[in-house]
């Protein structure tokens, strides 16, 4: 089996490994990896623009072409290396747009998945532009930061206002009790949960909401934004025992059949026994 190792010429690994001394030798600042990536992306841009020019550099037929290479041009890409400096090719008629590092591109695929990690952690703009600093060495502007996490928070508003299929057969409205950042504080926040199960069989996320607490009044505002994005009904809600819940699911899908979690229909069975029974009786019903 040829694994793609295999189709490096090892003459060539030791070439590059023979001042290795070092782990910086080869993952620091000038090491040979970050050297070798500069190389080899600035090698492919030149293939490209063979490729689209459909001729050899020097080669005749590029003088009747009508197009051809016109030197080259700075940018920097910022990665989980560092900052890397390129020489980009460009064309005369300035039409060439590279693929393996797209015009306008300044990060490498996966920096901004990593920005949007620690922001999801509660991290601040400035925490995150220290973080990557001291990790990576890398020098990210708050402005850049927060143009990473505008830029998904427009699809999440998106994703949360998508209309929705005309009937899910089952859903699970339940809240978690989460750690959120807020403000300079870190607190207790409700999040509402929404998942169902569509005519596919499949599980979907129908929405997530955030709130102080977890109250009936505000399931039923989501309930009744679910009838708003196109669901007219539900056969079965699954919920827990929250005071007023069944009522406000009722208000908007008053066919549905309110169904309280298994979960919980067995920890509120325990109300019914007594007390020195109850961990004879908690054991029996694990098997449930």
């Amino acid at each position: 089996m040829t694994t793609n190792t295999d189709r490096i010429d090892p003459q060539l690994i030791d070439q590059l490994l023979k001042n290795y001394q070092k782990p910086e030798d080869i993952l620091g600042e000038n090491g040979i990896l970050k050297q070798f990536t500069k190389a080899i992306l600035e090698r492919a841009m030149s293939a490209e623009l063979t490729t689209y020019l459909g001729y050899e550099k020097h080669h005749p037929a590029g003088k009747n072409s009508g197009n051809s290479r016109n030197g080259k041009s700075q940018k920097t890409l910022t990665g989980d290396f560092g900052e890397l400096p390129l020489e980009v090719p460009r064309d005369r008629n300035s039409t060439f747009e590279p693929k393996i590092v797209a015009k306008g591109q300044t990060r490498f695929e996966g920096f901004d998945e990593k920005i949007l990690s620690l922001y999801a952690r509660g991290m601040t703009t400035r925490e995150i532009q220290q973080h990557l600093e001291e990790i990576y060495q890398v020098e990210v502007s708050p402005t850049l930061i927060s143009n990473v996490t505008e830029a998904v928070m427009e699809e999440v508003v998106a994703w949360q206002s998508r209309p929705l299929e005309p009937v899910y057969p089952i859903i699970y409205m339940d809240a978690l009790q989460v750690k959120v950042r807020d403000g300079a504080h870190v607190r207790n926040k409700a999040i509402y949960l929404v998942i169902a199960i569509n005519m596919a069989g499949t599980k979907e996320v129908l929405g997530l909401w955030i709130q102080q607490t977890e109250g009936a009044k505000f399931w039923l505002q989501i309930v009744t934004e679910l009838r708003n994005r196109g669901v007219p009904d539900v056969f079965i809600a699954c919920v827990d025992g929250l005071k007023g819940f069944p009522e406000a699911i009722e208000t908007v899908f008053p066919k549905a059949q309110v169904q309280l979690c298994i979960v919980h229909l067995v920890r509120q069975s325990l109300a019914y026994v007594g007390y020195k029974q109850r961990t004879e009786v908690a054991t029996d019903l694990q098997t449930i």
